[in-house]
């Protein structure tokens, strides 16, 4: 395999955008499926699958984000307007939100926590995915892919969950360059 100066100097540089500066356009829906199809390539001991994706985007993010501000509510019910509206709006303005759902499969030698690991990849490969068609993506979770009654609401069964939701636009602000690990207090060379 040759070296890849465009794929290094990539990944040297890739940088999240936050969702709240993610507006459209998103991906088109063959941009959309090429993107998917790069999230998937991911190690999978044993080729398990143990993963699925949930699409969320158009008119269904606001109404996903209603859902989710009656759930909020029931957990707390002194919100206030302002925080239900943030709750409403949740899977906005990102034009698309995948949710990556880790789906273990029962196996004798693989366990679920490298299933858990596989599917990790795929929200990372889903934000590489779209930083390759010129989008930005954001990874991250929140309240609502850790409580039951909100992740019964979005269609996972007995032994899934979240690992993230990854949203997907145009950058609408450019922003500066993070600070980068140490690695000399992050790595280790083993050496008996």
């Amino acid at each position: 395999m040759e070296k890849n100066l465009q794929v290094i100097k990539y990944l040297a540089t890739r940088r999240s955008v936050p969702a709240g500066f993610l507006q459209d356009p998103g991906p088109t829906g063959d941009e959309l499926d090429q993107i998917i199809s790069i999230g998937l390539r991911v190690p999978d001991h044993g080729k398990l699958n143990p993963w699925r994706l949930l699409v969320i985007s158009g008119e269904a993010r606001e109404r996903v984000g209603k859902k989710l501000a009656q759930i909020a509510r029931e957990r707390k019910p002194d919100m206030d307007e302002k925080e239900l509206e943030s709750e409403r709006r949740r899977l906005l303005p990102a034009p698309v939100v995948i949710g990556v759902i880790s789906s273990p499969v029962e196996h004798a030698k693989i366990p679920e926590f490298e299933q858990l690991m596989s599917a990790a990849a795929v929200a990372l490969n889903l934000v590489h995915g779209a930083n390759a068609f010129g989008y930005g993506a954001y990874w991250l979770t929140r309240w609502y892919a850790y409580d039951e009654e909100a992740t019964k609401m979005f269609g996972l069964e007995e032994g899934e969950r979240f690992v993230g939701f990854v949203h997907m636009g145009t950058a609408g602000k450019r922003l500066e360059d993070k600070r980068k690990p140490d690695v000399e207090k992050l790595v280790t060379y083993w050496n008996s």
